[in-house]
C-alpha cells in the first residue's frame, strides 16, 4: 500500500514537473520569461523548456493586429456643440519586452491618449468641419498615438472614427437645412436645364440659318459657275465656227490659187468671204492693213467680172 502511494506521488511530481518545464507556444504568440523576477528571454512559437520554480512566464503577447474600441466620448466643438464620437484603434505588438515593462497596460494607455487627443482636436474644429473631417481627426489621433506608443513596443496601424453624433435638436436643424439645400439645388438644376435648353435651341436655330445661308451661297456660286461655263462654251463654239469658216475659205483660196487665178481675183473673193463672215454673230471684223491697199482695185475687178459675165 505504501508503494502504491509513493508511485502515485511520484507520478504527480513528474506531471507537475513536466507542466512547469515544458511550454508549447502557438504561432504568432510569444511569452515573456522571468528568472527569479528578472526578464530572461522570450519564448517563441513551438516547444520551450523552463527551469521549474526558477523560471516563470510573466505574460503572453499576441503578435497579430489587434483592435480595441474606444468608449464613445462626448466632446465640445469650437462653436460649443456637444458631439459624441465613437472610435476604433488597430494596433500591433512589435516589442513584447517593451509592451510588458514599458507600461502597465498599453490598451488602456492607447484609449486614454485617444480620448485626450480627440478632445483637443475637436475643440479646435467647428461642427461642420468635424462632421466632414473624419480623415483629419483620424490622422491627428494616429500621429499623437505614434509618438506615445513608440516606447511601449506597440505600433498603431490604423485609427477609424466610426461615428459622429451631434445632439438631436442639431440633427433636426441639419435635416431641415439639408432639405432646403436639396430644394435649392433642384431649383438651380431646373433653371440650368431650362437655360441649357434655350441655349441649345438658339444654337440649333443659328446653325440652321448658317446652313441655309451656306446652301444659298453654294447654289448661287454653282449657278454663276454654270452660266460662266455656258458662256465660255458658247464663245468657244463661235470661235471654233469662225475658225472652221476661215479654214474653209483658206482652203478655197488655196485651191483657186492652184487653179491659176490672179492675185486681184483672189483678193476679191477674200473680201466676198469677209462679207459673209461679217454677217455672223460677231459684229466686229478686223481687216489687215495690207488688205486696205487692194480696196482701190475692187471697182476695176468688179468691172472685169461684169464684162466676163456679158
Amino acid at each position: 500500500m505504501v508503494g502504491v502511494i509513493l508511485s502515485i506521488v511520484l507520478i504527480i511530481i513528474v506531471v507537475v514537473f513536466a507542466v512547469l518545464t515544458v511550454k508549447i507556444i502557438p504561432q504568432q504568440q510569444v511569452g515573456v520569461v522571468e528568472r527569479l523576477g528578472k526578464f530572461n528571454r522570450l519564448m517563441n512559437p513551438g516547444l520551450n523548456i523552463l527551469v521549474p520554480i526558477i523560471d516563470r512566464v510573466r505574460v503572453y503577447h499576441d503578435l497579430r493586429i489587434q483592435q480595441t474600441n474606444v468608449p464613445p466620448q462626448k466632446v465640445i466643438t469650437k462653436d460649443n456643440v456637444q458631439v459624441e464620437i465613437d472610435t476604433i484603434i488597430f494596433y500591433q505588438v512589435i516589442d513584447p519586452e517593451q509592451a510588458t515593462y514599458g507600461i502597465s497596460n498599453y490598451v488602456n494607455g492607447v484609449r486614454n491618449i485617444t480620448t485626450a487627443t480627440m478632445r483637443q482636436i475637436i475643440g479646435n474644429m467647428e461642427l461642420d468641419e468635424t462632421l466632414s473631417g473624419r480623415e483629419k481627426i483620424s490622422a491627428e489621433i494616429r500621429l499623437a498615438l505614434d509618438e506615445a506608443t513608440e516606447k511601449w513596443g506597440v505600433r498603431i496601424e490604423r485609427v477609424e472614427v466610426v461615428d459622429i453624433n451631434p445632439p438631436k435638436d442639431v440633427q433636426v436643424s441639419m435635416e431641415k437645412q439639408m432639405k432646403a439645400e436639396r430644394n435649392k439645388r433642384a431649383i438651380i438644376l431646373e433653371a440650368e436645364a431650362a437655360k441649357q435648353d434655350m441655349v441649345l435651341r438658339a444654337e440649333g436655330d443659328k446653325q440652321s440659318k448658317i446652313l441655309i445661308a451656306e446652301g444659298d451661297r453654294e447654289a448661287r456660286i454653282r449657278e454663276a459657275e454654270g452660266v460662266r461655263q455656258a458662256k465660255e462654251l458658247e464663245a468657244l463654239g463661235e470661235a471654233r465656227a469662225i475658225e472652221a469658216i476661215a479654214q474653209a475659205e483658206q482652203n478655197r483660196i488655196r485651191l483657186l490659187k492652184e487653179a491659176g487665178l490672179t492675185e486681184q481675183i483672189l483678193a476679191y473673193k477674200s473680201f466676198e468671204a469677209l462679207n459673209e463672215v461679217a454677217k455672223g454673230p460677231a459684229n466686229k471684223v478686223f481687216i489687215p492693213s495690207n488688205a486696205v491697199e487692194t480696196l482701190g482695185s475692187l471697182g476695176a475687178l468688179g468691172e472685169l467680172f461684169k464684162e466676163k459675165g456679158k
